[in-house]
């Protein structure tokens, strides 16, 4: 009988919305999921709040360093000003992994205005700063965690960059188990244009006083949908 291979899936810094609302995603889904965070109780206290909206004790809230140890696959879902600190502090454990970067270089107080670090978007930053040793896929930047903590269908897709095809389309399949269309838009290099159009969704959504404004691929029959 073939079964899926069930993975670990650790979220880094995974105390905020965004990285409550994916732990909900994919734990529901069936995956094994682990919250972490610098503040080993803060990250316990955040599983225990996922695991209450699923009716089950599946989500373990532990250390950053512990997730990364225990993660197949990890996901970074933290503010721009922590991206450097957290990565150069992992980067020896993450070797050898995938990691979902889905930060978004977002400089308060004008986050409705696009901010790319040199290197070209966060993504493109983390993969210089870990290293060909971890595959940096981006991903999910463009999903209000109001969409993804919620129980109905999300009228919103994810687009998937990074420079592994095999790397791309595992997250392509963490992003289908979250309930969400992805596609597979190539280079590490395309993540600027999914990073900086998060400030233009959250500027429509201020001026139009709309919550959680997201994109779609049109045009393109079902079947072709990766």
């Amino acid at each position: 009988m073939n079964q899926r291979l069930i993975l670990t899936l650790g979220i880094l810094g995974g105390t905020g919305k965004e990285g409550k609302g994916l732990a909900y995603r994919w734990a529901k889904s069936g995956y094994i999921v682990l919250i972490g965070s610098r503040t080993p109780k803060k990250a316990a206290r955040v599983a225990a709040e996922v695991n209450e909206l699923l009716n089950r004790d599946v989500v373990k809230g532990l250390g950053n360093e512990e997730v990364v140890e225990k993660a197949d696959i990890a996901v970074l879902t933290v503010p721009y000003k922590a991206h450097r600190p957290i990565l150069e502090a992992l980067k020896d454990k993450l070797q050898g992994k995938i990691l979902v970067d889905v930060t978004v270089p977002l400089v308060p107080p004008n986050v409705s205005v696009v901010h790319m670090p040199p290197a070209g978007s966060a993504a493109q930053e983390a993969q210089e700063i870990l290293g060909d040793g971890v595959e940096v896929v981006a991903a999910f930047q463009n999903i209000s965690h109001e969409h993804l903590i919620g129980k109905e269908a999300v009228a919103c897709d994810v687009l998937v960059c990074g420079n592994g095809k095999g790397a791309r389309q595992q997250v392509l399949q963490l992003v289908k188990a979250a309930g969400l269309v992805g596609w597979d838009a190539g280079p590490i290099q395309n993540a600027v244009v999914i990073e900086g159009m998060t400030s233009v969704l959250i500027g429509i959504n201020k001026l139009y006083k709309i919550k959680g404004a997201g994109i779609r691929i049109t045009g393109v029959p079902k079947e072709t949908q990766a």
